[in-house]
């Protein structure tokens, strides 16, 4: 290496340099006597900047700094799935192993096993036309996983020569290929610079639905493989746990989990978690379909900065091998807070709050980067986001939130008074909205004839009006309103407890199939047409609230398990049996 270049001047992550050799921007460099790995962010006339993505304690002015030519890039290959990484790509369960719990400053390691050999199926042959992104043939990575080697995006030729089935590690030749340029080797490795997305032939539009299991989302506030949705919400309200329950339950191929500046002892427990969690599909580990990326509050603050491209990027590739990716961000809004402190550092004019002005770029440059694609493989894919917001104080017109809620398709808004009042998930019903609702309208119907966009409706009706009502009982009292308005609030609240309560360490609960969603919606909402008719006849609400049905109407998700949604349909034939018994007495 090189080490005519100098550094100049130290602010903590931040550092300016001298020398003769030319830096591009975002080019990777290692810094100081320790070489420690950063990526140069500026160019002036006389100095460079750079940020570093370790600790720069005791880096010292006149020490070198060593270009690669090269810009911070990831390894993609076989041996991913499964795998912890820090925010720029380095493996932490291998360096476990290797170093100890605390990782060393300036530890360099390549991402990936090289030593392990994987059966290599090639999917082309001698003589044969291909261009880039093409599949040229597949690993069974996990059991769940079935890894598909693409060509790299810029080459393309005729095949000269392919290796036959049998194991090789990841940089081993495969393949080669003559290209207009000559002949080149081909490897099962391939690496990509995090802060360039992928290219594909054509976007597509999001029709297919994320399903979660989770009915206030799936139901109410839904969103399309390749949407967007950010889950905002103050501290305690259950952002990582609705992410973890996304994680588990959402009918992802692949899911790729950012701690991206989040407390030590949550990033532990996902770190702890996840490797004993079971796909409820499949029933083997969850982490076989499962990459996560490690980067707690405690980091450095570049690194927290970086660690969401590395997401997006590998996120991209599995997108281009034909999979449905979800990708977790936990949290933005630290990323976004890493992103004021190196604008300060570099003594950037502020913007809102401190935020550096570029703030609502950045976040548009990470968002964008979802959606449904045709691949250069030809196959369709997809990434989604769903992006944690931790505003201060909950207060959504802070300028994290304001900027996402620009470059998204669903807001989640967390609620502290329904988390105060332990109704989880505390997705507010009255904040939240999605504008993929015709997206998903067609694959809704499928399951449902048509009525899932009629029940969605009514829902909402009902709990706007029990949003109305409920600051008229704070004038009047509710013995004052009419009948027909205090069956709203009854009915509101078997809407509020009964359908979008959902517990998530319930197996029976935890997570809710499509039929058991519309089965208790359709159930709830035969409750209130029925109930109405009553009170056509003169019979006070009061009776029909005092039925054992009702109660057994908010306690139905709780005894269903997967597969017996059938008893919640039973249920409409105990409404008639007690609706008309009360007929009788009146």
């Amino acid at each position: 290496m090189e080490d005519s270049i100098r550094i100049l001047r130290i602010n903590g992550p931040i550092i300016w340099s001298y020398g003769d050799t030319p830096l591009k921007i975002g080019e990777q460099v290692f810094v100081g006597n320790l070489q420690l790995i950063a990526e140069v962010i500026g160019i002036e006339a006389d100095h460079t900047i750079i940020q570093v993505y370790e600790d720069t304690i005791e880096l010292k002015p006149g020490e070198p700094v060593y270009p690669t030519g090269l810009p911070l890039s990831i390894e993609l290959a076989p041996g991913l799935i499964s795998s912890i990484f820090d925010g720029i790509g380095r493996p932490l369960d291998y360096l476990a192993t290797k170093e100890g719990d605390f990782l060393k400053r300036g530890t360099h390691s390549e991402g990936l096993d090289r030593e392990k050999k994987w059966e290599f199926t090639p999917s082309v042959k001698k003589g044969d036309l291909i261009s880039g992104g093409e599949i040229i043939g597949n690993v069974k990575e996990t059991s769940l996983f079935n890894h598909r080697i693409l060509l790299p995006p810029s080459i393309s030729g005729r095949v000269v020569s392919v290796r036959e089935h049998d194991e090789y590690t990841i940089e081993d030749e495969i393949l080669q290929i003559e290209t207009s340029k000559g002949t080149e080797s081909v490897s099962m490795l391939q690496k990509w610079p995090v802060r360039t997305s992928r290219p594909f032939i054509k976007r597509l539009q999001n029709k297919k639905m994320l399903f979660t299991g989770q009915r206030v989302l799936d139901f109410l506030f839904p969103i399309p493989k390749g949407g967007v949705a950010a889950i905002p919400g103050g501290f305690g309200t259950g952002k990582t746990v609705t992410q973890h329950q996304l994680a588990k339950w959402s009918d992802a191929d692949i899911i790729i989990y950012v701690g991206c500046g989040e407390r030590g002892n949550e990033m532990t427990q996902v770190l702890t978690e996840f490797p004993e969690l079971v796909d409820p599909v499949t029933e083997r580990p969850l982490m076989e379909r499962t990459i996560l990326i490690a980067n707690t509050s405690n980091m450095p603050v570049t690194a927290r900065e970086s660690s969401i491209y590395t997401g997006i990027t590998l996120a991209e590739y599995f997108r281009d091998q034909g999979y449905d990716v979800a990708v977790m961000a936990d949290s933005t809004s630290r990323w976004a807070e890493a992103l004021r402190e190196i604008s300060g550092r570099l003594e950037e004019m502020p913007a809102e709050q401190g935020y550096p002005a570029y703030l609502g770029s950045r976040l548009a440059e990470f968002y964008e980067r979802a959606g449904s694609v045709l691949a250069l493989s030809h196959r369709e894919g997809s990434v989604s986001i769903i992006g944690a917001v931790s505003p201060a104080g909950s207060d959504f017109s802070e300028p994290v939130t304001q900027n996402t809620k620009r470059f998204i398709g669903a807001f989640w808004a967390l609620s502290k008074e329904l988390a105060s009042a332990r109704h989880f998930p505390a997705i507010s019903w009255t904040d939240s909205y999605s504008e993929y609702i015709e997206n998903v309208k067609p694959w809704w119907d499928q399951f449902g004839n048509d009525k899932w966009s009629s029940f969605r409706n009514r829902m909402m009706y009902l709990l706007t009006e029990d949003q109305r009502l409920q600051q008229i009982i704070k004038i009047i009292g509710a013995d004052s309103l009419p009948d027909d308005q205090r069956l709203i609030l009854e009915t509101a609240k078997l809407i509020k407890q009964g359908f979008l309560q959902q517990s998530a360490i319930n197996p029976n609960d935890a997570y809710s199939s499509i039929e058991k969603q519309m089965s208790l919606a359709e159930l709830i909402l035969y409750y209130y047409d029925e109930s109405r008719e009553l009170l056509k006849k003169g019979i006070p609400v009061i009776r029909i609230w005092a039925l054992p049905i009702t109660t057994e109407i908010l306690r139905i998700k709780d005894k269903t398990p997967k597969g017996e949604e059938h008893f919640i349909s039973e249920l409409k034939s105990r409404i008639n049996k007690e609706f008309s018994e009360l007929k009788t007495r009146y």
